[in-house]
């Protein structure tokens, strides 16, 4: 699986150590910036690169987002096809996440959490698989009926 991963300044210094701990992990990781810390830089612009990228292969690939509070760049990740978003404070939060609702954007909060904890939670949630059972299945049916009728970017 390929993992993109993009941070706007507030999480530049967490996506550095993350990025580097993944790659010493053996995973598969494509910076999609930014590449240099610029405190004027904005999340949606590496939310999008990065949603863009999941939702072309959302089933071959992931995203891991990282701003001050994660929820900028999740609300940004969401606005795109076949990308299921969250934001994780915990590995537990981040494993439901994945097992019940296939997510298959992680967003973290630099802010809130140490690049320890951060590389624990994308491991974890990395690790576990979507369940399959019938109940999450009808309800990722449901979510994706609401994505067509109201439409999404593609």
């Amino acid at each position: 699986m390929i993992i993109y991963i993009g941070a706007d300044h507030r999480g530049f210094k967490m996506k550095e150590k993350l990025k580097a701990f993944l790659d010493e992990k053996g995973y598969p990781v494509f910076d999609l910036g930014a590449l240099s810390y610029d405190d004027a830089d904005d999340y949606p612009d590496f939310a999008e690169l990065v949603a863009k990228k999941v939702s072309e292969t959302p089933e071959e690939s992931a995203g891991v987002l990282m701003c001050g509070s994660g929820a900028g760049v999740c609300v940004t990740a969401n606005k795109f096809k076949n990308v299921r978003a969250a934001l994780a404070y915990s590995s537990e939060q981040a494993k439901a996440a994945r097992l019940h609702d296939h997510i298959n954007v992680l967003c973290l909060a630099s802010d809130y959490i140490t690049n320890e904890e951060a590389a624990q939670i994308t491991v974890d949630w990395l690790n576990t698989p979507f369940s399959q059972e019938g109940r999450y299945l009808r309800r990722l049916k449901k979510i994706n009926d609401i994505e067509s009728k109201w439409g999404r970017e593609k």
